[in-house]
């Protein structure tokens, strides 16, 4: 009777057991996650693969170690333009690194100021057009310098001048000379001017999902402290970088390859003083100065066996000492290596 009432009253399942079953199946009935590689191979979920967001709409193409190369590059360029700018304005102008990112195309025309004057330029052989953003106040301060001023700031927000325009070109040449200089060692670059604007908003230089590699920077010359922007896009210094990273991976690979050493002719008139001796034993000064001729040091057999063999006072062998006919010979029997070198002194005998 007892064992009937542990029985179930009802053969329904409640809804918890019902949950419990379907939550089993489910994970039964589930399909195995595969990933697919960038080779087209398929590979398990539970693999130790790396996995990591990607925005398609703001791609980036350079890593970090490929942006810290060029901002190195970028900061030479920096410095040497400085130093010819202030020659060339006679007054001292500086400049400093600002930003060095990558955006898109839209992103870094809508970022122009406005009234602002823009400058298109090509660098040869190279494909694209590049965009270099000089503010107003800045150019015409560079202006009014170059036609005689002191290089006082300008402090009008207007459009340059058709003459004003032709004044700049100069300093727009100088810093396209420095920039393709920098790039000398990968490839000889020309840069040329194309022409000018006034607005970022109408530019077609470059499709809009394009990526730019954006450069910015602080200027201040006399008392005025604006900035210069550059907008260079990827797949015009995409080859430089490709030939960058080439000759670094060539420089840091190291040649396995033996070089083996042959003999050359004028080596054999070289003569080299060579001659043998053994590490006996120690004797006092007072010692040696009682020795007389005729007295006999008693040497044991096995120094015979430990004769170093000296070639310009460098030990190089190890031999035994004997006999051949009527001289004396050692038999080289053991080279010594290089670490070996380091227990002896320069007279051939061993450190302590």
């Amino acid at each position: 009777m007892a064992e009937d009432l542990k029985k179930p009253t009802s053969d329904f399942l409640d809804q918890s057991e019902i949950d419990k079953l379907l939550s089993q199946e489910t994970i039964d009935q589930a399909p195995k996650q595969h990933l697919i590689k960038a080779d087209g191979q398929r590979s398990a979920a539970a693999a130790a693969i790396k996995v990591e967001t990607y925005d398609f709409r703001n791609p980036v193409f350079l890593s970090e170690i490929e942006l810290r190369r060029l901002r190195i590059l970028h900061e030479d360029f920096i410095r040497y333009l400085s130093a010819r700018l202030s020659l060339f304005l006679r007054m001292e102008l500086s400049l400093k690194m600002a930003k060095l990112t990558t955006a898109t195309y839209t992103k870094f025309t809508e970022g122009l100021p406005s009234p602002t004057h823009l400058c298109l330029f090509k660098v040869e052989p190279l494909m694209g057009v590049g965009i270099l953003d000089i503010n107003p106040r800045l150019a015409l301060t560079i202006a009014d310098r170059l036609l005689g001023g002191r290089g006082h700031s300008v402090k009008a927000e207007r459009y340059l001048t058709e003459i004003e325009v032709a004044l700049l070109e100069d300093i727009i040449q100088i810093i396209l000379e420095e920039w393709c200089g920098q790039w000398k060692t990968e490839q000889e670059l020309h840069g040329l001017i194309i022409g000018h604007e006034s607005n970022g908003r109408f530019l077609q230089t470059s499709p809009k999902d394009a990526i730019v590699l954006a450069l910015t920077l602080e200027v201040n010359f006399g008392d005025c402290s604006e900035q210069i922007q550059i907008g260079l896009p990827y797949y015009t210094i995409e080859p430089l970088v490709k030939k960058m990273q080439a000759r670094r991976q060539k420089d840091a690979t190291i040649s396995k390859v033996e070089k083996h050493s042959s003999w050359q002719k004028s080596y054999d008139r070289i003569t080299v003083p060579v001659r043998a001796e053994w590490q006996a034993f120690e004797l006092s000064l007072r010692e040696i100065s009682n020795l007389r001729i005729g007295d006999v040091l008693e040497m044991p057999a096995t120094h015979l066996q430990e004769t170093n063999v000296l070639l310009n006072g460098t030990p190089k062998f190890t031999g035994t000492v004997g006999l051949d006919t009527d001289h004396v010979a050692v038999k080289l029997t053991r080279k010594i290596t290089a670490e070996e070198n380091n227990f002896f002194k320069s007279d051939g005998r061993k450190n302590a």
